[in-house]
This record gives structure tokens, C-alpha cells and sequence, in this order.
């Protein structure tokens, strides 16, 4: 491997590609904080707002596919400092945008960025470390993916307490800024170039995975289309299957589909899937449950999230250190049954009310459960498959867990919503509607995961996947 890095110049190239990431994932997460005040500043409504979060989901999973073969076809030193950037580039047109069109435009730049750095940072520290090593480095990196998106909205009300919502912007601008000329010094291309043909049909096709994204932030929301609607999902289902039987009968694949014939693989893309359901719910559901039954301030509740945030971050290394040590299915084992666990005392407990501090404990359970499970996973898939396919690996498990995030949240909402609504309808009066709501999602949230569970009974019980 030409450019093997050692050393200092390892622990460099490491700190700046995760620092880049966790900075670009809070700012993926962190903006829902400002909506109200972006409503006003722009004289918006709730849905067009909304497209700040939707429409970067939107792009960043269109951009996941292409990553490997970005990955395989330019330096990774020059993709890297194009995707800091890019998003450096965007996010000055979020600070400046005169309109909300115009702020679009930024956060799409963003999204670029965002999309095609989220796998690619993962594959290259996979590709780089040993397998017996890659369960500690891979922990750090679920610093990232994890911390990251429990903290957002906890900087995010920080920095807006201080100033304005494009104060939050530019601390991001700043921040980017920064690591863009520690990058010119300490990233390396690392990566073995195998140059091929972007496939553009693959690409177009690819679409049908934002138009199933669509469709999912779409439903339950007032005024749908249910024509349009449903001519998007039986397109974007097309595209789709078509995407996916051309992969398999290209000779160089834009994504690698065949890493799916990997039992192991399978197991690591499920779980890593469950572990982010719950993390990405209680992110959400948890601070909804803090306004709405505890009447606790908007910005509490977001600070409330700090415990389970903190707890998950001193978790993510020495999870990873348990898996080089342990194996991956005791780790993951012992992660599947936190999350239950949590799950579980929301059911017990929620018949009544929960109050705040036990339900900061029973968060810090299920993101520390999340810790055992997310990135082992991921570390576990990647030692089930040949080096040349890690980048593939890594691309189509981020962009399957961005898909079922996205509609583990959007189940959550609409089971809380319609119950919520039938049991007022029913006489019911809406505090305990609201409540019955809740606890209906929690149940189905403990159902679900026993998926999980069965997934980890599943893995080969070895020190290495």
C-alpha cells in the first residue's frame, strides 16, 4: 500500500477526516432548532421550512451510491479538500442568502458534500487499519455518527442563545475553514486509484431512492397528493429494481451490489439499521415527549438530550476496544439488549407520566446501547468483505440506514399523531391523548427491535466477523 501512514502522521490524518465529519453531521442535525426563527426571517410556513432538513436528506442520499467510485477515480487528498470546499462554498450562501431559494442552494452544496464524505471517511479508515485494530478505530469514528447527531440540537441552541441563525452558520464556515488548511498538510491519498467509467444511467436511476425518501417525509402530511404521490413511489420503485439488476449485471458496478451474497454482511447492515432507528427516534420523540407532556422550554428540552449524548461518546471507543477483544456478537449482543432494555421501561413506565430525569436516563441506555451496536456493525461488515469492496460495503449500508432513519421517524410521527388525534376524538382529553400516543410508540419501538435482537443471535461467535 503506497503512502502507508504511521505515527503522528496517522493520528493527524484521522483526527482532521473526523473532525470534518462530525462538523458537517452537526450541521446536518442542528438546523431544526432554528426553524421558528427562519419561519419569520423568511415569512415561511412549517412545510417550506421543513425542505432545510428533507430536501438535504434528499441530495445526501443520492450523492452515497457515487461515493465509491469517487473514491476509486480521484485522490483522495483532492476529494476531500473539494468536499471541505464545497460545503465551505455552500454554507457562505447560506450566511449571505438574501432569500429562502437562495438558502436552498446552500444547503444542497452542503448535502453534496455531506453525501459523499459520510462513506467515503468510513471506508478510508477501514481500508487503512488492520482488521484486529479496526473495532478501536472504528470507535472513534461512531463518535461521529453518533455523538454528532445527539449533540446538533444541543450546539445549535447554545450558539443561538449567544446569536443569530447565521451566527450558527458561520461557526460552521469557521470551523470547516480551519480544517481545510490542516487538510492541505495532513491528508495523504491513501487510496489505490482503479479507474472506470461513471456509469450515468446507474446515477439517474439512483434517483429512485430520493423519490422513495420523498415519499416517506411526504406521508401523513397535510394537503398530499395521493395521485402524485403514488406515481412517485411505483417510479421510484422502478427505478430502483432496475438500478439494482443493472448493478448486478454491469462489469464495473457504480455499487457493488454483490457484497449483499455475505451472510455476515447482511447481519451488519440490519444492525446497524436497527441501532440508528432507535437513536435517530429518541433524538427526535424525546424532546417532542419533554415539550408536549412536561411542558419543559424548547431549548431545555434539546439540552436535556447532553447526558445520553455525552454517555454514548465515552462509549463509541471502548465499544469498538470490547469488539477487537470480545468479538463482535457479545458486543453487539449486550447493545441489542440496552436498547430493548430502554425500550422496555418506556413501556412499563410510560401508562403514567415519566419525568425528565428518568427519561435522560433511560435515553443515555438506548444511545449507550447504540454505541455497542452502529459501528461495530459497520466494522463487522467490512471484515466480511475483500478490500475492494469496503468502499461499496460502506456506501450501501450508510445509504440503507439514511432510508430507514428517515422512516423510523416518520413511523414514529404517525403512530403518535393518529393516536394521539383518535383517542381526543374518543373524549379523551388531548394532555392524556398525548400520552397515549407516546406510549403506543414506544410499544411498537420495543416490538421492532426485537428484529434486532434476532439478528445478533444470528452472528458467528467469533473474535472476528
Amino acid at each position: 500500500m503506497k503512502n502507508k501512514l504511521s505515527g503522528l502522521n496517522a493520528k493527524l490524518f484521522i483526527t482532521v477526516l473526523l473532525l470534518g465529519s462530525f462538523t458537517m453531521s452537526i450541521s446536518q442535525s442542528s438546523i431544526s432548532t432554528a426553524y421558528p426563527t427562519l419561519m419569520n426571517y423568511f415569512k415561511i410556513d412549517a412545510s417550506t421550512v421543513q425542505w432545510l432538513t428533507t430536501g438535504f436528506m434528499l441530495i445526501m442520499c443520492i450523492m452515497m451510491p457515487v461515493s465509491p467510485w469517487l473514491l476509486n477515480n480521484v485522490k483522495f487528498k483532492y476529494l476531500f479538500l473539494f468536499i471541505l470546499a464545497l460545503f465551505d462554498l455552500g454554507t457562505l450562501i447560506v450566511v449571505i442568502a438574501p432569500n429562502f431559494p437562495t438558502m436552498m442552494l446552500g444547503r444542497a452544496m452542503e448535502a453534496i458534500s455531506v453525501g459523499i464524505l459520510f462513506p467515503s471517511y468510513q471506508s478510508v479508515m477501514l481500508y487503512i487499519t488492520p482488521k484486529e485494530k479496526r473495532g478501536s478505530v472504528m470507535g472513534f469514528a461512531g463518535l461521529v455518527m453518533g455523538s454528532a447527531l445527539a449533540s446538533g440540537p444541543i450546539i445549535s441552541a447554545i450558539v443561538l442563545h449567544f446569536t443569530t441563525w447565521r451566527g450558527l452558520f458561520v461557526f460552521f464556515m469557521v470551523v470547516i475553514s480551519i480544517l481545510f488548511i490542516l487538510a492541505i498538510f495532513t491528508i495523504k491519498s491513501i487510496m489505490p486509484k482503479q479507474p472506470s467509467h461513471l456509469d450515468l444511467f446507474s446515477v439517474i436511476l439512483s434517483f429512485g431512492f430520493i423519490g422513495i425518501l420523498y415519499v416517506v417525509n411526504m406521508i401523513g402530511k397535510n394537503n398530499i397528493n395521493l395521485f402524485s404521490t403514488l406515481g412517485i413511489s411505483g417510479i421510484s420503485l422502478i427505478a430502483i429494481i432496475w438500478f439494482i439488476r443493472r448493478q448486478l449485471n454491469l462489469s464495473t458496478p457504480l455499487l457493488n451490489l454483490s457484497v449483499l451474497k455475505n451472510f455476515n454482511y447482511d447481519l451488519s447492515v440490519g444492525l446497524t439499521a436497527a441501532s440508528y432507528i432507535s437513536l435517530i427516534v429518541v433524538t427526535i420523540i424525546f424532546p417532542l415527549y419533554y415539550q408536549e407532556v412536561l411542558g419543559v422550554s424548547k431549548s431545555m428540552s434539546g439540552l436535556a438530550l447532553a447526558p445520553g449524548a455525552i454517555f454514548l461518546s465515552i462509549l463509541n471507543p471502548f465499544t469498538g476496544k470490547l469488539a477487537d477483544k470480545w468479538g463482535f456478537k457479545k458486543v453487539m449482543l449486550t447493545g441489542m439488549l440496552m436498547i430493548l432494555l430502554g425500550w422496555l421501561l418506556l413501556v412499563i413506565l410510560g401508562h403514567n407520566t415519566i419525568q425528565l430525569l428518568p427519561m435522560m436516563i433511560i435515553a443515555a441506555i438506548i444511545e449507550g446501547g447504540n454505541a455497542f451496536v452502529m459501528m461495530p456493525a459497520v466494522t463487522m461488515g467490512a471484515n466480511s468483505l475483500d478490500k475492494d469492496l469496503i468502499s461499496h460495503g460502506t456506501a450501501f449500508i450508510t445509504t440503507f440506514r439514511q432510508i430507514l432513519g428517515s422512516t423510523g421517524v416518520l413511523v414514529a410521527t404517525l403512530i403518535y399523531t393518529n393516536v394521539t388525534n383518535f383517542k381526543a376524538a374518543s373524549g379523551l382529553s388531548y394532555y392524556l391523548a398525548q400520552k397515549s400516543g407516546f406510549h403506543t410508540v414506544f410499544i411498537v419501538f420495543f416490538i421492532l427491535e426485537f428484529v434486532g435482537l434476532g439478528m445478533a443471535l444470528l452472528l458467528k461467535n467469533t473474535k472476528k466477523a
